[in-house]
């Protein structure tokens, strides 16, 4: 871990893009200004941590779901003698 001192309207640069500015000290707090692209998401630790359990509980199974997920497929199933996976065949017109 690089560990810097900066006073008041200092900056640290990361990379080309990102600019981290002190911007206010008030007794044991720091207000940072973090300048840097759109496409890069800046948050609070606690946040990304928050977000990161989130997306791993969506990405997680329960059966509940698979239960629930069976018994609609159930319901759509189609009517006896179609083939789900094959359209019905289409009798041609026969000729007079």
């Amino acid at each position: 871990m690089l560990v810097l001192s900066r006073q008041r309207d200092e900056s640290i640069v990361i990379g080309d893009d990102i600019e981290i500015t002190i911007v206010d000290i008030r007794g044991d707090k720091v207000r940072l200004g973090i300048s840097a692209p759109r496409d890069i998401q800046v948050h609070r630790k606690e946040v990304y941590e928050a977000i990161k359990c989130e997306n791993t509980e969506a990405t997680t199974v329960q059966i509940e779901d698979l239960t629930e997920l069976n018994q609609n497929l159930r319901r759509m199933s189609p009517p006896d003698g179609l083939d789900r996976h094959r359209p019905p065949r289409v009798r041609k017109k026969e000729r007079s």
